[in-house]
């Protein structure tokens, strides 16, 4: 189910957009004009009043599009993997001595060499959806993996290479 997303423009203020959840909350968000951010949730007695505004700072929007993104992606996955029969998910922390620290995701080959996808990072409480090529990976991410278990393994078999200089 698509669910409807108003657009109201506000003179002098910016643009709010509004949509009701499947049980019938109303929230909202408003860009202003300079930039701002408000977070709205409705009154479920009165759709017009603001039961409350939470002002977000860029990096908090940002941190919230991505919690919401990762969960919907997770989700979605899940979903996907119901429906595919052989496809898995699995999280592969990267270790210390690994030596794709401190290395580019593309150094590692691993849809060419396996047939699974990296799909996300998890970093110190941080998810990076969709990390491109040129992202780095530290010693502790953990990397979220989509593919069939022999991917899956593959994709973890050259996590785990050790660092010749390590």
């Amino acid at each position: 189910m698509r669910v409807r997303v108003e657009q109201t423009a506000l003179p002098g203020i910016g643009v709010r957009h509004d949509m009701v959840t499947e049980s019938g909350r109303r929230l909202g968000v408003v860009s202003h004009r300079n930039g701002r951010r408000d977070l709205v949730l409705y009154d479920p007695d009165d759709p017009d009043a603001c039961q409350a505004d939470i002002p977000l700072t860029d990096d908090e929007a940002e941190a919230l599009a991505d919690i919401l993104g990762a969960s919907l992606m997770l989700s979605q996955l899940s979903g996907l993997r119901e429906q595919a029969a052989g496809l898995l998910t699995e999280q592969i922390l990267i270790p210390a001595g690994t030596k794709y620290v401190n290395r580019r995701l593309g150094d590692t080959k691993a849809r060419t060499r396996t047939g699974a996808s990296i799909v996300a990072v998890l970093r110190q409480g941080e998810v990076i959806v969709s990390p491109e090529p040129t992202f780095r990976f530290a010693a502790g991410d953990v990397v979220v993996v989509v593919g069939t278990r022999q991917g899956l393994d593959g994709v973890s078999a050259i996590l785990a290479e050790a660092d010749p200089d390590g």
